[in-house]
């Protein structure tokens, strides 16, 4: 589906799309401006083209913020210009217990639902998502300045994961029947009860598909939720709350908390039944801490310095295209971007001579339309990072292959895409998190010396392996320590398999989310054992010593029977 599926705008009385009218003929792009000497080249004007004033409009934040309480007032603001999108509420610590009050009162009632009737709530949503995604696209990209192909890939994995579980989610809560102790004597169930209300902590890079992409499984076992988005993102985050009340959810089902990650984070950990964070791995410890000291579960994604290795018998070419995507979709700031990159001396000279001119030509923008292949970092912190890491480096000798410079005709956060080479273990860049549109290259002799390096650091989140060989591939990526390990891709493929598991190693954290451990995380194992005809102990006048013979000579019968 493309933006033009669905032009209609919200609709403030009712939360949905009003109707679609007649587009007049497109107009012919502008000429784009002209880039520094060298720079990347800049995306062609679209005129037409959505603006934020025409996006976030009173109505519109009016209509996000229903339900949502706040004491205080904060805003959030659009990484392309540094201008303020939206006026929002702040909540206190005490706003922060009442969203709690308020979660586990209407989470009893949603755990009475039928299984099957919570599930189409989320294929309702689905619907939803994908007939308004313009309406959401606009808004991934004004919180985070992400190009709008990358917003659109949040689409997709929320779209998969909402089909994913409101097809599969039963069969994975169900109740299931075990052989008990004394087969016959005994019947055993397996129940899933919901942990209660979730406290869910989400970051500002994904805003959709780290809010509601993991919150589904959540609402689908029966659990409520109380979110804190990022402050700058809450708008997306609001949006998909929005839908999946229109969807069939209960509203109060779903709380949303806004304010400060130092105050308002710590809150939600202290109330939560469970918690699921995705951040930084510094924060998930305190997290962790936090949840522990309570006896509560949690769930961690973190930090991640993903390596990509082409080995010798690689199509370099295909290899190249799948850099450019793996190290610069949202301009690096992905927790399974690739940032290091290891090429085989045979073809480490094509392979960059490709990447390379493959990195400068890529455009750069920050209209609500297609055409830009990299939008902008989100903030002054993150460009203060990645300029950072790529002045360091440089300083202490390595070469800027490709980019190595802020953009600030293009807007105030921009910084091209950059390849560096010859980067050593005395700068940052080698072993940090960059979180950006920077990647290292390194050549290696020996696939044993790559994948020692590959593995050379506390993270493991995820991996690519490119090579001819299939078998070779997936022989190389089961050494390589990593939650996910794409052979020839760079995270998609594993990303996108929602019947499989996702998560980190290490450093780069705790628990999974897709498949059904994505799941199961949010609920609690029930064992329910009937005994039946005679109990466990002497009964029908055997003594201690005639039951312990008869037990011993049934557990040897049910060895020799195979049961297990």
């Amino acid at each position: 589906m493309t933006d033009s599926q669905d032009t209609g705008t919200l609709d403030a009385a009712h939360g949905a799309a009003a109707p679609a009218v007649a587009a007049p003929a497109p107009a012919p792009e502008a000429p784009a401006p002209a880039a520094p000497e060298g720079g990347n080249p800049v995306a062609a004007t679209v005129p037409g083209a959505r603006t934020a004033a025409g996006v976030v409009t009173p109505e519109v934040v009016a209509q996000l913020l229903r339900g949502v309480s706040g004491s205080g007032r904060t805003a959030n603001h659009t990484p392309f210009t540094g201008e303020k999108l939206a006026d929002l509420p702040e909540s206190t610590p005490e706003d922060v217990a009442a969203a709690f009050d308020r979660a586990r009162a209407a989470q009893e009632r949603w755990a009475q639902v039928p299984l099957k009737q919570r599930a189409a709530v989320l294929l309702r949503f689905h619907d939803l998502v994908l007939r308004r995604q313009a309406e959401v696209l606009d808004l991934i990209q004004l919180e985070t300045g992400k190009a709008r192909l990358h917003a659109h890939e949040e689409v997709q994995a929320v779209a998969v994961a909402a089909r994913h579980y409101g097809r599969k989610g039963p069969a994975y809560l169900r109740p299931k029947g075990h052989t008990g102790v004394v087969p016959v004597l005994t019947k055993v169930s397996e129940l899933r009860q919901p942990r209660g209300v979730v406290g869910q902590i989400a970051p500002w890079n994904y805003p959709l598909e780290l809010s509601v992409g993991d919150a589904l499984p959540a609402f689908v076992a029966g659990n409520a939720l109380v979110m804190k988005p990022d402050t700058e993102t809450a708008l997306t985050a609001l949006w998909a709350r929005q839908q999946m009340i229109e969807a069939g959810l209960p509203e109060d089902v779903w709380q949303v908390v806004i304010g400060e990650g130092l105050v308002v984070g710590p809150e939600v950990v202290r109330h939560a039944d469970y918690v699921s964070f995705t951040g930084s791995t510094r924060t998930g410890r305190e997290v962790a801490q936090g949840a522990a000291a309570r006896l509560v579960g949690v769930s961690l994604e973190l930090g991640g310095k993903n390596a990509m290795l082409v080995l010798a018998d690689a199509d370099v070419e295909k290899a190249a295209a799948g850099a450019v995507r793996g190290c610069f979709s949202s301009a690096g700031q992905l927790c399974i971007s690739i940032e290091r990159l290891y090429v085989h001396a045979s073809v480490a000279d094509a392979f960059l001579e490709s990447f390379a001119a493959r990195t400068r030509a890529m455009r750069l923008g920050t209209q609500l339309a297609y055409g830009a292949d990299m939008g902008s970092l989100a903030g002054p912190r993150q460009l203060a990072a990645v300029s950072r890491h790529v002045d360091e480096a440089v300083a202490k000798g390595a070469r800027v292959v490709a980019g190595g410079r802020a953009r600030p005709d293009i807007g105030p956060y921009f910084y091209e895409p950059t390849v560096l080479d010859g980067v050593g273990d005395a700068m940052a860049v080698c072993a940090e998190e960059t979180f950006g549109p920077v990647v290292s290259v390194y050549r290696f002799e020996d696939e044993e010396e790559a994948i020692a390096e590959a593995n050379g650091t506390p993270y493991g989140l995820n991996a690519s392996v490119w090579t001819r060989d299939s078998r070779r591939g997936r022989a190389v990526a089961a050494r390589l320590r990593a939650g996910t390990v794409n052979v020839n891709e760079a995270y998609a493929a594993g990303y996108g398999s929602a019947r499989s598991p996702m998560g980190g190693m290490g450093d780069s954290g705790l628990g999974r989310r897709h498949g059904s451990e994505g799941v199961l995380k949010y609920t609690e194992a029930q064992t329910i054992a009937q005994q039946r005809i005679m109990p466990l102990g002497p009964s029908f006048g055997l003594t201690d010593e005639k039951y312990a013979d008869l037990m011993t000579r049934s557990l040897q019968a049910m060895k020799a029977f195979r049961l297990r």
